[in-house]
């Protein structure tokens, strides 16, 4: 089955940044993605709908291990979003790269990576094992723009 036909099928709620904008341009000056070859480099995508932040806060302190993860999925269903806008269908990726991901939390909080999961199990549902598992980094930090709790960048290998 194809990633597109699967995301349908899933129901995932995957935003249209052709029709709505990509929400990136809220916090500052960039383009949405950037293309070299066969690499697609996404700007960076946070747990939103339309314009509002889904989960605002601190992991350890506002916010729990399993809301993370559950915003760090909202993040995949974006970047997803932002997949399609740049390349017109998920069905033109050959694998997720690599991920970079940012996740506030308190000082003492040491559950950042299975905040991370949250997208990287979405982007294995959606691509499979071997398309979808790229390489990831996580890190902790004190805040991010408009008070969400994780963010991501991504590149990923696509079709000509």
């Amino acid at each position: 089955m194809t990633p597109e036909r699967l995301a349908i099928e899933m129901g995932l709620d995957i935003p249209d940044f052709d029709r709505i904008g990509y929400y990136g341009a809220d916090y500052g000056t960039m383009k949405p993605y950037h293309r070299v070859g066969n690499l697609l480099f996404l700007s960076g995508h946070v747990a939103q709908v339309g314009t509002e932040i889904t989960h605002k806060g601190r992991l350890g302190a506002d916010l729990t291990t399993e809301q993370g993860y559950d915003a760090a999925r909202r993040t995949g269903l974006n970047v997803l979003g932002g997949i399609r806008q740049a390349v017109g269908s998920l069905d033109r990726v050959r694998g997720i790269v690599r991920t970079l991901n940012f996740v506030v939390c308190a000082p003492d909080y040491e559950e950042v990576h299975k905040v991370s999961s949250g997208l990287s199990d979405l982007f294995v549902e959606v691509f499979g094992r071997e398309r979808g598992l790229g390489g990831r980094a996580t890190i902790g930090v004190m805040a991010l723009a408009g008070g969400v709790c994780f963010e991501t960048w991504a590149t990923v290998e696509v079709e000509d």
